[in-house]
């Protein structure tokens, strides 16, 4: 992969050296990319070292800082110098991806994917309150300025050679935007589908109400019919009723 995920700023990593005093530097980070990149931060010597954060995310075309931390010694390291390590990793990750989704497989080199890694070396100097160097016999003699092996002999791994980075295919912020107006299109027709719904029980209850007011009406109407039904009928019953009474009375009275 051509492309530089990382830029890094300091390219070392410089404390100033005293007995019983940590010492602290940032480095500067730049994503010269327009994808998500997560880097982790290794080092040699994790007890002389504390390092904050040591793993995040950086969002396209921005920056981030984290800073090293050499806890206090207590004696001077032989000549200045000091064999730590530092590595830094990185990668490409998903669009939206937080710091706290980062995980150890994030940096695997399985299945081809790439990871960057930027060495840094550990350079010593003095604290800035030793005497100022003055020229001797014309010459300016230097305050001598230490720093730890060549990272050739890092036991860090560095092997930079990726398998398959030809066919690594990063998420893209334009991907991710499509994917969201496809889904928010869908809810969209559910929503319009869920609304005729509704609308449509809603006249099928108005309906089943009238139905139901219309079906109360004729039973009214039928009731008031049958009473009006049994008012006509009753003199007529009642003449017959008489009839036959007076039938047998004289029948009765006159034998």
């Amino acid at each position: 992969m051509g492309q530089v995920l990382l830029e890094i700023e300091p390219p070392e990593l410089k404390f100033t050296f005293e007995l019983k005093k940590q010492s602290s530097c940032s480095v500067h980070l730049v994503n010269k990319t327009d994808d998500y990149v997560a880097f982790k931060v290794k080092t040699t010597s994790p007890k002389r070292y504390c390092v904050r954060p040591n793993t995040g995310v950086i969002l396209p075309r921005s920056t981030c800082d984290f800073t090293v931390t050499m806890q206090a010694q207590k004696a001077a390291p032989p000549d200045m110098q000091l064999r730590d390590k530092f590595l830094v990793q990185s990668t490409v990750v998903s669009y939206g991806t937080m710091d706290e989704e980062i995980m150890p497989s994030s940096f695997s080199k399985a299945n081809g994917r790439y990871i960057e890694e930027n060495k840094m070396r550990v350079i010593l100097v003095s604290p800035p309150h030793f005497p100022v160097p003055q020229p001797i016999n014309g010459a300016l003699k230097q305050e001598p300025v230490y720093e730890a092996p060549n990272l050739k002999e890092t036991p860090v791994s560095t092997n930079q050679e990726m398998n398959g980075v030809e066919n690594l295919h990063p998420f893209h912020v334009a991907k991710d935007v499509e994917d969201l107006k496809l889904k928010l299109n869908v809810l969209e027709v559910k929503l319009n589908e869920a609304e005729n719904t509704v609308t449509r029980l809603k006249e099928e209850n108005g309906a089943a109400i009238q139905e139901r007011e219309k079906l109360q009406q004729e039973i009214i109407l039928f009731r008031r019919k049958c009473m009006a039904g049994t008012q006509v009928g009753f003199p007529f019953l009642f003449l017959v009723f008489m009839t036959i009474v007076g039938v047998a009375l004289g029948y009765l009275l006159h034998p």
